[in-house]
C-alpha cells in the first residue's frame, strides 16, 4: 500500500508543471499564437526562481519562513516567465514573424543563458542551482498526527506550494476562459480576430495578453519541474515544454481536460520510474540496457495518444496567422 501512497503521490507531483505549462500554452493559442516557446519560458521561471530560494537560503529568510519565501520564489518564476514570453508576444504580433521560428529561437537562448548567469553567480562549471530542503512541505509542519498512514503519506511525501498553488490556477483559468468578457474576447481572436476586431475588440491587445499569461503559468511550471526532479536546477526541464505541448493538444485546448491528460502523462512517467519495484511488469531481463524501455513510456504513450486523438482535436482556427486590420 505504501508504494501505491508513492506512486500516486509523485504522480500528482509530475502532472503539477505539466498541468501549469499546459494550461499557459492554451491561452497563448487561444488567442492565435503558437507558444513553442515553453520550454524557454520554463526555463527562464526555473532560473530565476532558483536564483532567488538560493538568496533566501543564504540570508536566512528561507529557512525562517519556508513558505513564504516559497510563495515568493513562485512570483518570481511567474514574472520571470511574463518577461521572457513578451519576446514571443513582440515577434509575433507586432513584428508578425513566423511564431513556431520565434519559438524556436527563445527554446534555444534560454539553456544558454542560463548557463552563462549561472557561472556568472556561483563559479565557471557550478551549473546546478541547489534547491534548499526546507521548500516541501512535511507532515509535521502541517500538523498532521498519524504521519506513518496511507493518506499522511500520500499527501506529504512530495508535497510542495505549488501543487495547490497549480489547483487554485486551473480554477482561475476555467473561470477566466469560460466565465469572463475578458476569455470570451480572448477565445474570440483566437478563433476569428477580424470578427472580434470588427467589434471594437483590440486583438494586439487580447493577444498579448494571452502570451503574458502564457508566460505566467510557463515560468511558474518551470519551477514546479525542478522541485519535482530533485536534483536541482541544471538549465534544463527534460524536454517537459514539448510534453505539455502534447498534453494541451490531448485535452483539447479546454482546462479539464488538461487536467486529466496530465494525470496521465505523469502517472506514466513514474510507471517507468517505479518499474524495478513492481514485480507484475515485466523486466526484460535479457535485453541490455532494460532499465530504459519503461523509462521510454512517457514519449511513447504521447505519440501513440496523438496519433489516435488527432481527429478529434481542433485547434483554434486563426493560431499561428498574423492579425491584420485590413484584411477580412
Amino acid at each position: 500500500m505504501m508504494i501505491l501512497a508513492d506512486i500516486l503521490s509523485a504522480t500528482v507531483l509530475f502532472a503539477v508543471p505539466l498541468l501549469l505549462v499546459a494550461l499557459g500554452g492554451m491561452f497563448s493559442e487561444r488567442s492565435g499564437v503558437i507558444n513553442i516557446a515553453l520550454e524557454g519560458i520554463m526555463i527562464v521561471g526555473a532560473l530565476m526562481s532558483c536564483l532567488a530560494l538560493s538568496f533566501m537560503d543564504q540570508s536566512g529568510f528561507g529557512p525562517a519562513n519556508p513558505q513564504w519565501a516559497m510563495l515568493l520564489a513562485i512570483l518570481v518564476a511567474g514574472a520571470a516567465g511574463m518577461v521572457y514570453s513578451l519576446l514571443l508576444a513582440f515577434a509575433s504580433i507586432h513584428l508578425k514573424a513566423d511564431q513556431t521560428i520565434g519559438g524556436t529561437a527563445l527554446n534555444m537562448l534560454a539553456p544558454a543563458f542560463a548557463v552563462v548567469l549561472t557561472w556568472s553567480i556561483q563559479g565557471q562549471g557550478n551549473t546546478t542551482i541547489f534547491i534548499p530542503t526546507w521548500t516541501r512541505i512535511t507532515a509535521q509542519a502541517a500538523g498532521a498526527a498519524d504521519t506513518g498512514s496511507f493518506l499522511v503519506r500520500l499527501v506529504f511525501k512530495s508535497l510542495y506550494l505549488t501543487t495547490p498553488i497549480a489547483l487554485v490556477l486551473l480554477l482561475l483559468s476555467a473561470l477566466i476562459l469560460y466565465r469572463t468578457r475578458l476569455g470570451l474576447r480572448l477565445r474570440s481572436c483566437g478563433e476569428h480576430p477580424q470578427a472580434a476586431g470588427s467589434v471594437g475588440i483590440n486583438v494586439y491587445r487580447m493577444r498579448y495578453i494571452g502570451v503574458v499569461f502564457s508566460g505566467f503559468l510557463g515560468g511558474i511550471g518551470g519551477l514546479a519541474f525542478t522541485v519535482a526532479a530533485g536534483s536541482g536546477f541544471q538549465s534544463t526541464v527534460a524536454g517537459y515544454g514539448f510534453l505539455a505541448l502534447a498534453v494541451m493538444i490531448f485535452g483539447n485546448w479546454k482546462p479539464l481536460n488538461i487536467f486529466l491528460a496530465s494525470l496521465l502523462f505523469a502517472f506514466f512517467k513514474i510507471l517507468g520510474s517505479y518499474s524495478g519495484s513492481l514485480p507484475f511488469l515485466p523486466q526484460f531481463k535479457g535485453v541490455a540496457s532494460s532499465e530504459y524501455i519503461y523509462l521510454m513510456l512517457p514519449y511513447v504513450v504521447t505519440m501513440i495518444v496523438l496519433i489516435l486523438s488527432s481527429k478529434k482535436s481542433r485547434a483554434p482556427k486563426a493560431e499561428g496567422i498574423p492579425y491584420d486590420k485590413g484584411r477580412r
